[in-house]
């Protein structure tokens, strides 16, 4: 189906390639808070405020009113407006907001989502349906992230599988996990907010507390079609925001002011010509080795081998074959071949400073939408962007405006690419 810090060294939103592959920041600390250009996942729990605090860099978006731009789904093409498209019917306008917001520096890491599955499920029962079990190193042991011991104590039942997962961003979301996350956030205390700036970007460091309220907030999950309840406060990105956040150049570059890429101007038309250099990762812990390069993205780019790291704890044999979904070596090697790399280490900003908007995991929105053309369906559909480690360039376009069911189970067992990034509305 057709989807669309370095930790210690960077300062600080259907076809499937290889059958899957196509589909398509915050930390937890205890201390002041990471600096807006100094994201750092890492930290424990701050016992003075009794839960776990996690650290938000988000980037400001502004040029309220910016003009949209037409799209036809996954075509290299741009237009100023559709009625300039070839096909008036598939044309989508994207990109236009008409408000200030902001949107997070970086995608959302494991150690996150651990310490929001150790607030919200502290009994580590997973009544809400927060976790699979493919998602253990001991089922998928090159892709498994999180650990769950029913034997730990309260609050500590989930773990970071290795330590080398805790900086890579979490990929096994759906919808309705991602809206829990984001409820919590917003249920949440705010410990602190502060303001920064590095050149031409304007960033704001939250910290929040997390409650383990979750399915009321900003959005109320007990409505399958839950849209934003609030206009002020945490959300997940629409449509419109992300792409604008990763395409939108408010000094005019590009076409009709939007990149072709979220990290580069590119030029329409061209293929994946001028598509940013795939991120090379170090085979055991999967820090990028080669952020010199620049600009730098972690896909999976035509006539090169994807960006693939294993922990390196664990056997060749394990990395290579063990898998959840019965598949043969073969087969396996074929569909799962890139890997996540650690947030923000490529390097490379969009127009407004975010950082692997293009590559790594694909990125949930709130935006709803139809289902694919000829489909009926009860299900409620939403969009997602940015293309993966395991895809091609072209699904780091304006126009992969990639879909699935919010509630997709299959994906939850299959897919270890999809992932979360925040948004802030309103004050």
């Amino acid at each position: 189906m057709r989807l669309a810090f370095r930790r210690n060294g960077l300062k600080r939103t259907v076809v499937t390639a290889c059958g899957l592959s196509a589909l398509l920041a915050a930390s937890v600390t205890t201390g002041s808070g990471a600096s807006a250009d100094e994201p750092r996942p890492g930290g424990a729990r701050n016992p003075s405020l009794n839960g776990p605090v996690i650290t938000l860099t988000t980037v400001k978006v502004g040029a309220p009113g910016n003009p949209s731009v037409g799209i036809l789904p996954f075509k290299d093409a741009l237009y100023r407006s559709c009625a300039d498209a070839p096909s008036l019917k598939e044309c989508l306008r994207v990109g236009g907001v008409p408000y200030r917001y902001e949107i997070g520096q970086l995608e959302v890491t494991v150690e996150q989502w651990v310490a929001f599955l150790n607030t919200v499920d502290p009994d580590g029962r997973n009544r809400l349906r927060l976790y699979d079990e493919t998602e253990s190193s001991t089922a998928w042991p090159r892709y498994g992230q999180i650990n769950l011991s029913p034997s730990a104590g309260t609050g500590r039942h989930y773990s970071v599988a290795f330590p080398q997962w805790a900086d890579k961003p979490y990929g096994f979301a759906n919808f309705l996990r991602a809206a829990r996350f984001v409820n919590s956030l917003y249920n949440g205390r705010l410990v602190s907010k502060r303001t920064s700036s590095k050149g031409t970007f304007n960033y704001v460091t939250y910290q929040v507390a997390l409650s383990p309220q979750t399915e009321r907030g900003m959005y109320e999950l007990a409505k399958p079609k839950t849209t934003r309840v609030h206009r002020t406060g945490f959300v997940l990105p629409s449509q419109d925001e992300w792409i604008k956040a990763a395409y939108y150049d408010p000094r005019g570059g590009g076409t009709y002011s939007y990149w072709k890429y979220p990290t580069n101007p590119g030029v329409f038309g061209d293929g994946a010509a001028t598509a940013p250099s795939p991120t090379v990762l170090a085979p055991g812990t999967g820090e990028v080795t080669n952020a010199a390069t620049q600009p730098l993205a972690s896909y999976h780019a035509d006539g090169k081998a994807a960006p693939s790291w294993c922990p390196q704890q664990l056997s060749p044999e394990a990395c290579s074959t063990g898998n959840p979904l019965g598949f043969d070596p073969v087969i396996y090697a074929k569909a799962y071949q890139g890997s996540l790399s650690a947030v923000g280490e490529a390097r490379t900003t969009s127009p407004w400073g975010t950082l692997d908007q293009g590559g790594n995991a694909v990125e949930w929105t709130d935006t709803i939408t139809a289902p694919p053309s000829g489909q009926s369906s009860l299900r409620v559909w939403r969009r997602l962007h940015g293309g993966i480690s395991n895809a091609p360039a072209y699904q780091m376009w304006p126009s992969a405006v990639g879909l699935q069911p919010q509630d997709n189970v299959f994906y939850n067992h299959t897919y270890p690419w999809l992932g979360l990034r925040i948004g802030v509305i309103g004050d």
